[in-house]
This record gives structure tokens, sequence and C-alpha cells, in this order.
């Protein structure tokens, strides 16, 4: 079947360079990318990923790195000796 429908989505510049980069390095366009993941969609009648609300614990870690708190590491081999603590 011929593809003759088209989409048009408004998206953040620097979002759309940045997924950009990352398809060109995998081969695919970002039509081709978004005719997978229709496809995939299709196939598996919905979101090809889980799409969450966060729970409150997860609400509030993303507000604290949001407004700069939290920890902060210097590497993962310091963050894994903090989580082993």
């Amino acid at each position: 079947m011929p593809k003759t429908a088209t989409i048009a989505v408004r998206i953040e510049p620097e979002v759309k360079r940045e997924v950009e980069k990352i398809l060109s390095k995998v081969g695919l366009s970002t039509a081709e990318a978004v005719n997978v993941f229709f496809r995939r969609v299709q196939l598996e009648k919905g979101i090809p990923f889980d799409v969450k609300i966060p729970n409150e614990e997860t609400r509030k870690a993303i507000e604290e790195a949001r407004a700069g708190k939290g920890k902060k590491f210097r590497s993962t081999r310091e963050l894994i000796a903090d989580l082993n603590k």
C-alpha cells in the first residue's frame, strides 16, 4: 500500500536535533522511526512501552532533582558505594 498519509508534529528543536542524531547512528530517518513506532502500536494494540504515572516517592524525587536538591556523585563507583551503605 502506498504511503500517502502525513503527520505534522510540533516538538522542541533541541529534542528534534538530539533524536535525529541518535536515529542517524542506528541508520533510521525520523520518518522511518515514526513508522516503526506506529507498526509496533498496531501490532501490540497499544503503546509498545510502559507509560505510568509516577508514584508519590518518585514524583518527590523528580521535583527535588529539578530543584537541584539531592545527592550528587562524581562517578558511578561513588554512587554504588553510597547505595551499598
